[in-house]
């Protein structure tokens, strides 16, 4: 199966809309977002926050969780991501509203975007386009335009990059080390692309170790169980498969217990990631250890290291990843990684209300 992913035929079958391009194309995109965050006028929006909150959802929501990881280590203030139509009760003029809707017309990002207005909010907002571009507009709100027509979950760069460049514009974070995080992601390439050969492929053999099974991606820490989740939302929508994230210690506390009992539901096909900044104390590498030793016999169980010595870097290494299994395992699964068919009838069945 491993060299069926050696194949650019085998992978690019089922993927008539370029989604694997577009994958690698994703340090190319990082490095156009940094260039495009200049265009970002911030000059009327500087001042002393309490908070950053971003509005959004799906893809366009994942940019403001990973912030949230960068602001918690290396911020000065903290960040919230809101994935409603409404605000919560604390946000109010001394907090930096940010509204990412990669099309510009996510319905509770624009609702959630109105009552920012109205509470007297700073506003930012990040788009392709569409209703949330015009409102900017015509509220004069700073505005960040950026290239359209593709997924929002494969925009991350265009997300993300400008995120936390409006954060240090701020003075909420420092400067990022962008240079060292775009080599780190090109390395990425070079070893997960299709042109690397499955017998030193990571992401190849981790998709052929996932297929026909069920996935469940362990974050070793906070910011990898954020990443955690990001993995299962490409799982989701590029493979067409369930998957299932938690975070350590918290599921020390609960889940682990749920594995007593766990091959009566499936039998043996759950398979175990977990996801690792490789500098972890050693308290929390002793739960990974004893966690695996009490899961093994009834699951398959892997470790995903992230590279790089920032921590930018190492988010976005163990974010990319995920990229790439998820299309192998599409590939693997003969299924088409763009459509998103559920999705598409739940949006034609909210409009027909």
């Amino acid at each position: 199966m491993p060299e069926q992913l050696d194949s650019r035929e085998f992978v690019l079958r089922a993927d008539p809309r370029g989604m694997f391009g577009l994958a690698e194309a994703f340090p190319k995109q990082c490095r156009e977002a940094l260039e495009l965050s200049e265009r970002l006028d911030l000059d009327g929006v500087k001042g002393d926050y309490r908070n950053i909150v971003v509005c959004g959802m799906g893809g366009s929501a994942a940019g403001g969780d990973l912030l949230g990881c960068l602001l918690s280590e290396e911020g000065a203030i903290p960040s919230f991501t809101v994935r409603d139509y409404a605000l919560p009760k604390w946000v109010g003029p001394d907090s930096l509203v940010v509204a990412c809707s990669y099309s510009g017309n996510t319905e509770e990002t624009l609702s959630a975007t109105e009552e920012a207005i109205r509470r007297g909010c700073q506003v930012v907002c990040i788009t392709s386009g569409g209703a949330l571009a015009e409102r900017a507009k015509a509220a004069r709100l700073p505005l960040l335009q950026i290239p359209g027509g593709q997924p929002p979950r494969t925009a991350l760069g265009y997300l993300f990059v400008p995120l936390v460049q409006a954060a240090v514009g701020v003075g909420a974070l420092p400067e990022q080390p962008w240079d060292e995080a775009l080599s780190v992601l090109e390395s990425c390439l070079t070893d997960w692309g299709l042109e690397s050969s499955g017998r030193r492929n990571a992401a190849k053999r981790l998709a052929t170790r996932l297929y026909g099974n069920v996935p469940l991606l362990y974050g070793l820490g906070s910011w990898q169980g954020v990443v955690a989740s990001r993995w299962k939302g490409q799982l989701n929508e590029n493979a067409k498969c369930m998957a299932f994230a938690n975070t350590f210690p918290e599921l020390n506390h609960n889940e682990i217990v749920g594995w007593t009992l766990a091959e009566t539901q499936v039998g043996k096909r759950w398979t175990v990631v977990i996801l690792e900044d490789g500098t972890e104390s050693a308290r929390m590498q002793a739960r990974a250890r004893i966690t695996r030793e009490l899961i093994e016999p009834k699951a398959q169980t892997y470790t995903v290291t992230a590279r790089g010595e920032s921590l930018v870097s190492r988010i976005l290494s163990l974010v990319y990843m995920a990229d790439f299994v998820s299309l192998y395992l599409a590939a693997l699964y003969g299924v088409d990684p763009y459509e998103i068919a559920a999705i598409d009838t739940l949006k034609r069945s909210l409009a027909e209300l």
